[in-house]
């Protein structure tokens, strides 16, 4: 049996039904779809991604990316994205697994390892797609193989994860990864200023503020914020009040006008006008075709 096909039987025994299934192990989880799903917003955590079986697509911005189980998915800083299972069906489900980096891991790797160990390449976006190897694909498998014998787990996933994160390290990610354990790099920086924006997003933004928390100009701060997120910082900043406006009605009731105005908007009409240009229909219409999906289609 190869690997693929041993990691697309594991994943299927540990779900079972379509969902989304986190497991014993600290931050993985394991996702499964017999059909296509919707176009789902998520902010994205820095992670790992890997297909067994189907296709996705993922979408960054203006950008699109379709990966399988021929590559594997990284996200180095919170992204908003849009995401969905592209290809699925009954006899051939989509089976996948997202491993949530660990910075403190990260960073005791590159203190350990010599400097030579590591790659030294610039990290330009904060999402990219490289192809799945041998080596990192038999790392993940025995990953989640660790699902079957749980006494293992507490003495040998932290193992296998810390090599899995050696093969990013070593391979085509090495700068992006590198970066996010760094906190002289401009990826470190960036993500100290996504976090600020995070905490205040109610708030109106002062792009100079959060260049300085950042320690970067403001022009520096705007170039290097769009070369990882593929957005500016305000259209950043108006992606996580749409996706928390979206979530307050749907889980709280709450009308339109109250939802844009917890989020920060003070025009009712320019919120239903942004939100209707980022999720397709106005916020009744939207709300509404979400209560009819399964939860599992709502999840990232």
């Amino acid at each position: 049996m190869d690997k693929i096909t041993e990691l697309a039987q594991l994943i299927e025994k540990h779900t079972g039904a379509d969902g989304l299934f986190s497991t014993d192990i600290p931050r993985l989880n394991l996702a499964r779809a017999t059909a296509p799903t919707e176009p789902n917003h998520v902010v994205h955590e820095p992670a790992v991604c890997v297909i067994a079986q189907g296709r996705k697509r993922t979408m960054l911005g203006d950008e699109v990316y379709y990966y399988d189980k021929a590559t594997y998915l990284t996200v180095s800083v919170d992204l908003p994205i849009v995401g969905h299972v592209i290809e699925a069906s009954e006899d051939e489900p989509y089976l996948s697994m997202k491993l949530d980096l660990d910075p403190t891991m990260l960073s005791a790797l590159l203190l350990e390892a010599p400097k030579e160990s590591f790659g030294n390449q610039l990290p330009d976006r904060g999402m990219s797609l490289n192809p799945m190897g041998p080596e990192l694909l038999d790392n993940v498998v025995r990953l989640i193989r660790l699902l079957d014998s749980p006494k293992d787990i507490p003495m040998l996933a932290p193992l296998t994860e810390r090599e899995l994160l050696y093969r990013l390290l070593t391979g085509e990610q090495s700068g992006r990864l590198r970066q996010i354990a760094q906190s002289e790099s401009r990826l470190h920086q960036v993500n100290k200023a996504i976090g600020l924006i995070k905490r205040n997003f109610r708030k109106t933004l002062r792009i100079e503020h959060v260049a300085s928390e950042a320690n970067m100009s403001p022009s520096s701060f705007h170039q290097h914020f769009k070369a990882v997120t593929s957005m500016s910082p305000l259209q950043y900043q108006k992606q996580l009040r749409l996706q928390e406006a979206r979530r307050l009605i749907l889980s709280q009731s709450l009308d339109a006008a109250t939802a844009g105005h917890t989020v920060g908007y003070d025009s009712p009409s320019q919120f239903s006008r942004e939100y209707a240009r980022l999720f397709g229909q106005p916020p009744l219409r939207d709300i509404a075709r979400l209560k009819d999906m399964p939860d599992y289609l709502l999840e990232g």
